[in-house]
């Protein structure tokens, strides 16, 4: 019979939001990781997609990234409401001013980071990113990397993603979660 880890967290008393490049697994570490401390899990990039009625390469189509911009601001700043749930956020969230200092001060931000060879591995398997369209994702998240790892890395907890099951990420923060070391 097999024994499941167990790691107890202290009681949460804001959300937890998890930034990085796409392909990091925002979204499904999140939900490993609503589940391990059953709480809430939300995909802001779905709220805000159930907000406007379209998908996001929709809204960036027909009005641009500015627009899709401060919608995103305006669905972060609902969920950051104090309840204890995880929330994944598009790449490019933590990058806006406003939305990042809603963050840093309403939640515990955890900053998911992985190798650009594993993250343009896992975009590459669907066409549906804006920011990838016609190009090579690993010359895209290069750069993107460049830009944002510095904002990234103002989220108190680096977590390091490599290309093993999605578990060892979960563990991985429940373990900084109590305390234990940040930058892994």
């Amino acid at each position: 019979m097999q024994t499941e880890h167990v790691i107890i967290t202290p009681p949460l008393d804001r959300p937890i939001v998890l930034v990085g490049l796409m392909g990091v697994g925002k979204s499904t570490v999140g939900k490993r990781l609503a589940v391990r401390l059953d709480i809430p899990f939300v995909d802001a990039d779905h709220e805000i997609e159930e907000a406007a009625g379209l998908a996001i390469p929709e809204i960036f189509d027909r009005y641009g990234e500015s627009y899709f911009r401060d919608g995103e601001r305006r669905v972060i700043a609902r969920l950051v409401d104090g309840q204890p749930k995880v929330i994944a956020t598009g790449g490019g969230a933590f990058m806006q001013d406003e939305t990042r200092q809603l963050i840093l001060e309403k939640s515990l931000a955890i900053w998911l980071d992985a190798d650009i060879s594993v993250l343009a591995h896992r975009v590459g398997k669907r066409d549906n990113r804006p920011l990838l369209r016609g190009k090579d994702p690993a010359t895209v998240l290069t750069e993107l990397a460049a830009i944002r790892n510095p904002v990234y890395a103002q989220a108190p907890i680096h977590i390091r993603s490599q290309p093993a099951p999605h578990d060892i990420t979960v563990d991985k923060i429940l373990n900084a979660l109590q305390g234990r070391k940040t930058d892994q």
